[in-house]
């Protein structure tokens, strides 16, 4: 889903803090992607953007453009209760990060249910 439709379907989510955890995740293709924790949900979602886009001005400045919200798709990969439990089960996630395909660690801690 986008993230507009994500805020939308849940208004909780939208009056939350919300904690991140990286935004340099990577799958297998090198697709980068942020983590984040939805405190008053307790929803664990990682956000991934497409590819941005860098235009260069007049005057020799490079500048990236926004992109339109319909364009971050927001997947929740699970729930977790307290932020203290959180950091347990994600401890040593800023190294992880930094590893290639490093969604796999992510997904191991996070399990897929279907």
């Amino acid at each position: 889903m986008d993230i507009d439709t994500f805020y939308e379907q849940n208004e909780a989510r939208r009056e939350s803090a919300e904690f991140e955890f990286g935004s340099e995740w990577t799958d297998a293709a090198d697709n980068e992607y942020e983590l984040s924790w939805v405190e008053a949900t307790g929803e664990l979602y990682l956000m991934v953007e497409p590819d941005a886009v860098i235009t260069e001005d007049a005057f020799g400045d490079f500048l990236v453009l926004d992109e339109p919200a319909s364009e971050l798709t927001v997947v929740i990969i699970g729930k977790v209760s307290s932020l203290a439990s959180l950091e347990d089960q994600l401890q040593g996630w800023e190294d992880a990060m930094l590893e290639e395909g490093s969604l796999s660690w992510l997904y191991e801690r996070f399990p897929q249910t279907t």
